[in-house]
């Protein structure tokens, strides 16, 4: 039998398991079981949405089993529908390569890289034939597919296409090739998680353990994170960036992150005052990601400046052209990215001039150091 410490591990911070007796039963055979999880390359940076799937993986490592971090390079072309009310954009295969060496640099963030293998699905996929994919398709009935509220919701408007169909198919058939014990996903991908289950009893394996985990809202603390919101806090974030970034979240998703992010003592955490708990997390996960004592330097530096209202010693500088308006200098500099988001922090009023409110977009320029909400500075000059 498995320890209770093990179970314990894998099982912390899960939405679901189908198939829990199957993975007692697994862990406590005494072998090196295949861990699969798939990612489509469709954007080329890691967050830490991604990282609550990761940190999954790396608990299974750490227990001597294999991970195969599986790069959907042959998926991405059909493009996953999940969720979707229309088809995907078709990325090409330099999209799909330029995303996916990104996505090989930044998992053994996280991934032990000697009990990783990075595979791709196009060495399979495309090696099946045309009577294999029919084969495959008749796996499974219309009537199912039909079963997912966003495919029968498209159906019914008449914008799902056949292809689409494939896709949970193909994503099936990955665990098939790979015989995976126990397949990792997000709790969107419950459909396709379990054609693979579908799949490997139809071809005479046993099926796989499905493991899902949450999806973690973003900083905005209501959407998941997600590049396409803005709302994410990735894993290459400068420290100060990221240290900024989690001590702008709420209390409520704090406890979140702690218990999906980190293996902190949950009951400890629930002790502390929340500031000071919150300090504790972005420290934390700045040093995940950075080297050791980075944490440590961006706490000083974030309580230096917002706690004791002092302003960093690296800020920025740009000369005072009377040529151009505030607007423009603080869009040139890319303290905002635009004159539009400009304007409405400016109606905020989060915008100062040495501790003042500024509200014209019209201010005359003066020197000094101009802040832009909480975490961004330009000194005129």
């Amino acid at each position: 039998m498995p320890s209770q410490d093990a179970i314990q591990k894998i099982t912390r911070g899960t939405a679901e398991i189908i198939g829990r007796a199957d993975l007692t039963q697994k862990l406590g055979e005494g072998r090196s079981l295949v861990i699969k999880a798939g990612f489509d390359p469709t954007a080329p940076d890691i967050h830490l949405g991604h990282v609550v799937l990761l940190r999954k993986l790396k608990q299974f490592q750490d227990l001597g089993h294999k991970v195969y971090f599986l790069i959907g390079d042959f998926t991405a072309q059909i493009g996953d529908p999940t969720g979707r009310n229309e088809l995907r954009k078709k990325m090409t295969p330099a999209e799909v390569e330029a995303n996916a060496q990104t996505y090989k640099a930044q998992v053994f963030k996280v991934l032990d890289p000697q009990k990783t293998e990075i595979v791709f699905n196009s060495r399979w996929l495309n090696a099946l034939k045309p009577q294999d994919l029919l084969e495959l398709a008749a796996r499974s009935t219309v009537a199912q597919m039909l079963a997912r509220a966003d495919f029968k919701k498209r159906f019914e408007s008449g914008s799902l296409s056949v292809l689409e169909f494939l896709y949970p198919l193909l994503q099936g058939y990955d665990s098939v090739h790979l015989k995976a014990d126990v397949e990792l996903g997000g709790t969107d991908q419950k459909f396709n998680l379990l054609m693979g289950r579908q799949l490997q009893e139809s071809y005479g394996q046993k099926p796989q353990v499905v493991i899902m985990t949450p999806l973690l809202e973003g900083t905005d603390g209501v959407q998941k994170m997600s590049k396409s919101l803005g709302n994410t806090i990735g894993i290459n974030d400068p420290p100060d960036d990221m240290f900024g970034k989690v001590m702008s979240i709420s209390d409520g998703l704090m406890l979140r992150y702690y218990e999906f992010l980190t293996d902190a003592d949950l009951k400890a955490i629930g002790a502390l005052h929340p500031k000071e708990a919150k300090l504790q997390l972005a420290q934390t996960l700045v040093d995940m990601f950075h080297p050791k004592g980075e944490g440590a330097k961006a706490r000083g530096r974030f309580e230096s400046t917002f706690s004791q209202h002092q302003v960093p010693q690296d800020v920025p500088q740009i000369r005072i052209d009377p040529g151009h308006d505030l607007l423009y200098i603080l869009t040139y500099a890319k303290i905002i990215k635009s004159k539009n988001e400009g304007r409405r922090l400016l109606k905020e009023g989060a915008v100062t001039h040495e501790g003042k409110v500024i509200s014209d977009e019209n201010w005359p320029l003066q020197k000094g150091v101009v802040k832009v909400g909480k975490r961004r500075f330009l000194r005129l000059m």
